[in-house]
């Protein structure tokens, strides 16, 4: 079965979902994240995502926040946004953190992402790869660069990254259901633990990335609102 991961955005202190990665187009289900994440603890999550969407952005960050969660939560959790050196890796896992998530850094600066493998392992060390027809988005999804997904996984398997996060922006947030067609090449190029993400709707799109053999996917707005009823597959 796939490892459904719960995800909480966490915008200006708050729990928020973004339509197709749109820091204005928010919708908030929780004024205080912990209980966001306490809510899909106690449902039997064995993992929660978080996202800092103000230090992927570069509006400010939310760093006590997380290390409350990360320190209270019986379960692990993993962190992305804004972690683009050794220092912020560093106080994040120090925190209380599980592992981090390196998204932009990965195509901005690699050898980042090879330094962060060799301190800390390629269990505490996943890459999100974004991407918009094909091609990586960086900076909190606020541009598109000139490489493809594919391109990229290469270069963080060579790292020492063996965990990938893989994310279609043209779903994220929608309920439109997955896209298989970014996830097929995807699969085939990578040979570690793969998860997706972008546009989980309901039960369907569990099967689908079973049959892709998909291992993880991370979902948001689909158990926020009840399309998906969370531990009910």
């Amino acid at each position: 079965m796939v490892n459904v991961i719960p995800c909480v955005d966490i915008q200006r202190g708050r729990a928020v979902r973004l339509y197709k990665g749109d820091p204005l187009q928010e919708t908030v289900y929780f004024e205080r994240p912990r209980e966001a994440a306490e809510h899909w603890a106690e449902l039997g999550a064995k993992m929660v995502h978080l996202v800092d969407l103000d230090a992927a952005t570069g509006a400010g960050e939310n760093r006590n926040i997380i290390f409350d969660i990360a320190q209270y939560l019986n379960v692990p959790v993993e962190v992305g946004g804004g972690i683009r050196n050794l220092e912020t890796a560093r106080d994040l896992l120090a925190g209380g953190v599980q592992r981090i998530i390196i998204g932009t850094a990965a195509i901005t600066n690699p050898e980042f992402v090879a330094a962060a493998v060799q301190e800390f392992g390629a269990e505490r060390v996943v890459v999100s790869l974004d991407a918009k027809d094909g091609f990586v988005a960086v900076k909190g999804w606020a541009e598109t660069s000139s490489s493809t997904a594919v391109d990229i996984a290469a270069q963080v398997w060579e790292a020492g990254v063996r965990t990938l996060i893989y994310t279609d922006i043209a779903r994220d947030g929608t309920l439109e259901g997955l896209n298989p067609e970014p996830l097929k090449p995807m699969r085939a190029a990578w040979a570690g633990e793969l998860i997706a993400g972008g546009g989980v709707r309901d039960v369907a799109d569990l099967r689908l990335l079973e049959t892709l053999r998909i291992e993880g996917v991370i979902v948001g707005r689909a158990i926020y609102e009840g399309t998906l009823q969370f531990g009910q597959w």
